[in-house]
């Protein structure tokens, strides 16, 4: 294979000139195909679905303002009821010294009078001065107007994070932070601008999944890690990854047939979009789930095929390989991990409910909440565990052995590779 030598910031290699040539051939072929998908499926405004708040709330001239609590009651007395399957529950008893909360609308000088918070709002806190967001049911017909308690206004404590966390990862990664946290900045875009509209507009999951996956992967990566050769072995290895795991998470989405209609948030889409199908949203959302731990498996794999081969020249692609797969099956082991937990942990508050159940533990994993995260998890663990050797094969492919001045290519006494 002929070869050529290409400067990276690591230092000089020799760049295998056929594996080079089809790497970067495959990623323009992928990204004229990702351009193309997103002409095609780019969503029209004027056809997206909208629902208004009066439809929502079945009122005209509902509206949602912002307000300061300037006083809080206390939470109302809980009493025991019958939970409707021969048990028993705990209940607000109502009452009008309790339970309630005096808000300053914005723009307003007198404050109102909010009935009816719930219990567990007002026991994570609420007290005066916090912020929260209201519904107001304009009066008519005799009835007066009335305020309704909505949500607790969190803007300022996630944009304090959020604001918290930029500083961290500046301070820590420096340029190549303040790039990764624009390329997450675009990827958000992505989702929100391309991806959402496409789906609600009745587009295929699968193809507005592989699409904005690619456009994902292509910013982030050459935005946060250069745009170099190396990055492109990672990508390409990434994109691998993701038709695995697109590819057992539409399988096993079709075996175990699952609807996507797994919370009360997905009914309320399917009630305001009828022609919405959950399981595009569902399909999508496996494929998006995985991108950030596959990104970070094939980034590892494609460096350490190139530092490996810096600090063995004369190595041959075997041993850069075997060598390379060694970091990369602990990565695995390590990132599965992540992935079960991730899914777990979001997953808690259903699998205490389900616990609470007594039921056995194979009737638990067959319901549609818990399958999907198990769908999910076990999806996303496939394209990464086989994105692995993919990465690493290619990486060791480009990054060819040196032979010059009479060394032999492959191991020697002083093979860092063989006494790491």
């Amino acid at each position: 294979m002929g070869a050529h030598s290409h400067h990276h910031a690591a230092g000089s290699i020799e760049v295998g000139r056929t594996a080079r040539l089809v790497t970067l051939g495959l990623l323009l072929a992928i990204g004229l195909a990702t351009v193309i998908g997103g002409v095609v499926l780019w969503p029209d405004s004027s056809k997206a679905p909208k629902v208004s708040a009066a439809a929502a709330y079945g009122a005209p001239g509902v509206t949602f303002p912002h307000g300061v609590v300037t006083a809080v009651q206390g939470a109302c007395p809980v009493t025991t009821v019958p939970n409707g399957n021969g048990g028993t529950t705990t209940a607000p008893v109502p009452s009008a010294n309790c339970g309630n909360i005096s808000v300053r609308p914005d723009g307003s000088a007198a404050p109102v009078t909010v009935s009816a918070v719930p219990p567990y709002v007002l026991a994570a806190g609420l007290k005066a001065g916090d912020r929260v967001q209201l519904v107001h049911q304009p009066g008519g017909g005799g009835v007066p107007a009335s305020y309704a308690f909505y949500n607790v206004d969190r803007h300022t404590p996630l944009l304090l994070l959020a604001i918290i966390f930029a500083v961290v990862v500046i301070a820590v990664a420096w340029w190549r932070g303040v790039m990764a946290l624009v390329g997450l900045g675009i990827g958000a875009a992505v989702v929100l601008k391309w991806m959402l509209p496409s789906l609600l507009q009745g587009e295929s999951g699968l193809w507005v999944a592989l699409v904005g996956a690619s456009a994902i992967m292509f910013v982030v990566l050459y935005s946060t890690h250069g745009v170099s050769l190396r990055t492109s072995v990672a990508l390409l290895g990434t994109f691998v990854g993701i038709g695995i795991s697109t590819a057992a998470a539409t399988w096993a989405i079709q075996r175990s047939q699952l609807t996507g209609m797994s919370d009360e948030t997905a009914a309320t889409l399917s009630s305001f979009v009828p022609h919405l199908k959950l399981v595009d949203i569902l399909t999508c959302g496996m494929v998006l789930a995985g991108l950030g731990v596959l990104n970070d498996v094939t980034v590892t794999q494609a460096s350490a095929v190139w530092e490996l081969r810096e600090a063995g020249p004369h190595l041959s692609r075997r041993r850069i390989f075997s060598g390379a797969m060694r970091i990369g099956r602990d990565h695995i082991a390590s990132t599965i991990y992540t992935l079960v937990f991730a899914y777990g942990g979001a997953a808690l508050v259903t699998l205490t409910v389900l616990q609470i159940y007594g039921q056995p533990f194979g009737d638990l994993v067959s319901t549609e909440s818990i399958a999907e995260e198990i769908v999910r998890t076990l999806a996303a663990a496939t394209g990464l565990v086989l994105a692995v050797p993919v990465t690493t094969a290619i990486a060791a492919a480009i990054a060819s052995p040196t032979a010059h001045d009479g060394v032999p290519i492959g191991p020697t006494s002083t093979d860092p590779v063989r006494n790491a």
